[in-house]
């Protein structure tokens, strides 16, 4: 398996396999911010926007791919406001499930923190629906607990969940 980061070209030639991966992920059930029924070409425009993000150099898409295949992603969102040059959101952490049990989440997480550490950043956040499996993937690689906000997030059953804000300083 390799993790690399993709420029805005390379992920926008990523954009199917990329929109594969994220309705993987939806269909198991993970809390990515999107809710179905899905539009069409919803997801191929969300991965445009991630690409015209990466091309305006604030934000970091690794991968994490084996024989060709992409088997997961994270991003890296780095914060452009002049109080907020040292830190980054971790967003939309994504392993497909064919890929889960194999280390995937947290080379990437690593791989993540390896990306920020060269952008001088030290403070990465992110957020994740309590109680879902990627809080012991956090907390394994040190990320800390900030807070929980309760019914912040709708799920596609309608119910409201809690969301738990991570945070890590790194050294």
């Amino acid at each position: 398996m390799v993790i690399r980061e993709l420029s805005a070209a390379e992920a926008m030639a990523q954009v199917p396999a990329l929109t594969a991966l994220f309705q993987d992920a939806l269909d198991s059930g993970a809390a990515l911010g999107f809710l179905p029924p899905l539009a069409p070409g919803e997801l191929e425009e969300y991965w445009q926007e991630v690409a015209q993000a990466v091309a305006a150099g604030h934000r970091v898409l690794l991968v994490a791919e084996e024989n060709g295949q992409v088997l997961g992603t994270t991003q890296l969102d780095l914060a452009t406001k002049s109080n907020g040059l040292h830190r980054a959101e971790v967003c939309k952490v994504m392993v497909h499930r064919q890929a889960q049990r194999r280390g995937v989440g947290r080379q990437l997480l690593l791989a993540t923190e390896a990306k920020a550490r060269e952008r001088q950043r030290t403070t990465l956040i992110l957020d994740t629906r309590q109680h879902d499996h990627g809080e012991r993937l956090y907390q394994s690689v040190g990320y800390q607990v900030g807070g929980v906000i309760p019914d912040f997030a709708r799920s596609a059953s309608g119910e409201l969940h809690a969301t738990v804000i991570y945070y890590k300083l790194l050294t």
